[in-house]
Order: structure tokens, then sequence, then C-alpha cells
């Protein structure tokens, strides 16, 4: 499975970039407007540092604004992903996007139905937002799991791109069930690197390792 990371801070980027697990970053103008700072300055930072998919979103509501927008966030970098809203206005976004070899993101994606049009519409990527999914009492890897049975049977291109991830369960669950990627927040992958077991293991580890320098054994 594919790592992506959820945010628009460079810092955080660049700290996992050299754990060397990043394959992607997902932003969206929430993430952006949160930095402070142009957005569009924000971006094309972010598209230097990672060589894999970048996932930016338009703003506009129709699809031809989405379209215009899409166009231009296509012409920052090669791998620029446009984020496109699920409804029948980006629906009509992404038909015509992927139909220039524009990769979209279907984003919003609530059910599994949603994330079928979307691949039928020629989306790269369909993000089901399972957090989301989840707050408001519903199963969202129940949905992960209906969307990749679904993308099995008729062998759609599309990718799984599990979304609104709160914990490191959320990222194994997604794996279990096959999703292609999941994009996460720092605060989560800083989550999935620790272990209380980890820790004390090294503790031990190093309290072994320095009795022996105490007892002036030849090591």
């Amino acid at each position: 499975m594919k790592l992506f990371i959820d945010t628009a801070n460079v810092e955080e980027i660049r700290k996992v970039s050299a754990l060397g697990i990043l394959d992607g970053v997902t932003t969206n103008p929430t993430l952006l407007a949160k930095e402070g700072r142009n957005p569009n300055d924000v971006a094309r930072e972010i598209l230097a540092l990672v060589p894999g998919p970048v996932s930016l979103e338009v703003t506009a509501l129709d699809s031809e604004g989405m379209v215009s927008q899409g166009k231009e966030l296509a012409t920052l970098a090669s791998n620029v992903v446009v984020k496109i809203p699920m409804g029948a206005e980006g629906l009509r976004a992404t038909k015509r996007l992927s139909s220039e070899d524009i990769a979209v993101n279907m984003t919003l994606v609530f059910s599994a139905n949603q994330a079928l049009l979307a691949a039928k519409a020629g989306a790269r990527y369909v993000s089901p937002f399972v957090g989301r999914i989840d707050d408001v009492g519903q199963d969202g890897m129940q949905v992960v799991q209906e969307i990749a049975d679904i993308f099995r049977n008729y062998d759609f291109k599309c990718e799984i791109l599990a979304a609104s991830i709160r914990h490191p369960q959320h990222v194994l669950q997604a794996a279990r069930l096959g999703a292609d990627i999941a994009t996460v927040p720092y605060a989560v992958i800083e989550q999935m690197v620790k272990h209380p077991l980890t820790d004390i293991g090294l503790q031990r580890f190093m309290k072994d390792w320095e009795s022996l320098k105490a007892a002036k054994v030849n090591i």
C-alpha cells in the first residue's frame, strides 16, 4: 500500500520524506489556508519536494470552472493530481479532464455507488472519507471494502485512496482490505512509528550494554 501524507505543511512533508516511506501528498483548501502563506507558493514548494503524486483541489462549484482550474493546476508540474469534489458537476469535470490525460482524484466520496461513478467518469483516484463516515454512525471501512470488491469485479484502473484517516487502526484496516493508498495526517504517522514495547526493548538493550561496559568486558 502506498502512503501519502495529508497536509500542506512543508516541514511535516520533509520529516516524513526523510523516513523513506512517502509516496505522495494530498492537500485541500483548508490545509493550505492553515499555512498562512500564498497557496500557490506552498503548492509549488510541495511539488518540488515530492516526486510522487500531489493532489491540489479546485474551488469552483461548476464543471466549467473546475475544468478551467484543473487545467491551470496541471500546468504547475507533471505530478499534479487535480482534486474534484463528488457530484454531478464534478463527474462532468472529471470526464473532461481525464479525457485530456489529466489525473483526477475524486474527493468527498461517502458511498461505493459514488466511487463506481467516479471510476466510470475516468478518475484515477477515489477518496472515501472513512473517518467522516464513521462520524455519522456508519462503517467507513465497510465502504472501502465495497469499493474494493466492485473495482476487482470490473478491473477498474482507479485507485482507492483511503482518506479522513483518524488513527493507526484506520491505516491497518485499509491495508488489510486492499486499499491502494492511505493518506495520513502527520500526527498519525508519528503514532504508527512508535510502540511502547519498542521503547522498553531499546531501554533494556542500552542498560545491558552499559552494564557490560561497567564490568569492563572486552567489547
